[in-house]
């Protein structure tokens, strides 16, 4: 009998720890920095092998990196937040991400053309440029940074602030960290990292709160980077090596000075006009979801 108590008490104690251990991986804050770091730890690996490898190979590196980022997070979610990820599903993923494509070449054309009539920018075609070469650059990069920003900032980040503290507290925290990020970046300043909260922080989250997946964000961010890098703008601080060479001129409120145009005031009046948008989406969906929502008797 004594035996039988003493083996009772241990598989309780036992019990106790593995829901002990089980409860911490589950608190946000824990799983949302064992993902994030899984993730970097992918893409610091192979940044390494794109930066040796050239053309078609550098970007197959960058595929097979976003590919096992995506695991991690699946895996993240599904084994230590323990719940699913419908964020990544396979369901309208491509048309997700061609709107999210489209949406980002609007937002940064439309930007460029708007400086470039106010007198900000002047472009030339760079006849000496290696056009596919130029290309597979940029997507390789600009892909490399969707898919390993959005997974952190809107997949870990965003909803574990979610889970913290409701969507107002995700989206702020989210928007203030992507500011910070850049920070340290060529040619940042105050106003700059400023400027990335509001148009790309808030554009990217009320992006996510609308479309409720991330293929759509990151479309959209691809589609950002890309087109800056296309266009010879400097995307963040970071030189691009693009089809056109661009010619600055004026205040850099307005051009951006060396940080590139998303430290323009005009695309931060243009992601604002189209977030807010999003934002009401967003909410009215929420809304209808509450709504048929069975009233309990």
């Amino acid at each position: 009998m004594k035996r039988k108590r003493s083996r009772n008490t241990e598989l309780l104690q036992n019990g106790r720890k593995l829901s002990v251990w089980s409860s911490f991986w589950r608190f946000p804050i824990v799983w949302m920095i064992a993902g994030a770091v899984g993730i970097i730890l992918i893409e610091a690996f192979f940044r390494q092998l794109t930066e040796r490898a050239e053309g078609t190979v550098s970007l197959i590196f960058t595929l097979v990196m976003g590919f096992l980022s995506i695991l991690v997070y699946k895996l993240t979610m599904t084994y230590l937040a323990r719940r699913s990820a419908p964020e990544i599903s396979g369901q309208c993923a491509g048309i997700d991400a061609v709107l999210g494509v489209l949406t980002g070449t609007v937002f940064i054309t439309g930007s460029a053309v708007i400086i470039m009539a106010l007198g900000g920018y002047s472009f030339q075609w760079a006849s000496s440029a290696d056009t596919s070469s130029v290309l597979i650059s940029c997507i390789g990069t600009a892909l490399g940074a969707a898919i390993v920003e959005e997974l952190i900032f809107r997949g870990l980040m965003f909803q574990a602030m979610d889970k913290m503290g409701g969507r107002p507290l995700a989206l702020a925290v989210t928007s203030l960290f992507f500011g910070v990020a850049h920070l340290g970046n060529s040619g940042a300043t105050l106003w700059s990292s400023f400027a990335i909260v509001l148009e790309a922080g808030v554009l990217l989250g009320a992006a996510f709160l609308w479309r409720r997946n991330l293929w759509f964000t990151m479309g959209l961010h691809f589609a950002w980077n890309a087109m800056e890098g296309l266009l010879g703008i400097p995307v963040s601080g970071h030189v691009a090596a693009g089809l056109f060479t661009v010619k600055v001129n004026g205040d850099a409120l307005l051009t951006g000075g060396e940080f590139g145009l998303e430290g323009s005031i005009v695309p931060v009046v243009v992601s604002l006009l189209i977030s807010i948008p999003m934002l009401i989406g967003a909410a009215r969906k929420r809304g209808d979801e509450a709504g048929n929502l069975p009233v309990s008797k």
